[in-house]
């Protein structure tokens, strides 16, 4: 079954952002590089964005044991593709915007961890 398990936020300052959510909340960080920090604690898995490439607001994630077959789904469902399916570490994606315009994202484990 599909399930949302993640959510991401993008932002300008990663820094600033994700120290925000750890005075905040108590919730910790942990960093994947120069522009994408994990969170932990937060009641859902969830990250901070800084790249480029980020979307423009808050995204759900969505996980799936198929991504093909997900993606088939979005399509015939009105959804529209918005960024194709791309590796990121541990994993295959991709974006799209359901009918009502929210930018969705869909992920499957590549690795699935333990």
């Amino acid at each position: 079954m599909d399930q949302i398990d993640y959510i991401e936020f993008p932002t300008s300052d990663r820094s600033a952002t994700s120290g925000f959510f750890r005075a905040a909340f108590g919730w910790g960080i942990v960093g994947f590089g120069p522009d994408y920090d994990g969170l932990e604690g937060a009641g859902i898995d969830g990250g901070v964005d800084q790249a480029a490439n980020r979307v423009a607001a808050s995204m759900a994630v969505i996980r799936t044991e198929d991504l093909d077959d997900a993606e088939r789904r979005v399509i015939k469902a009105g959804g529209v593709i918005t960024r194709a399916q791309y590796d990121f570490p541990g994993g295959r994606r991709f974006h799209f915007r359901e009918p009502g315009g929210n930018e969705l994202a869909m992920y499957v484990y590549v690795d699935r961890p333990e």
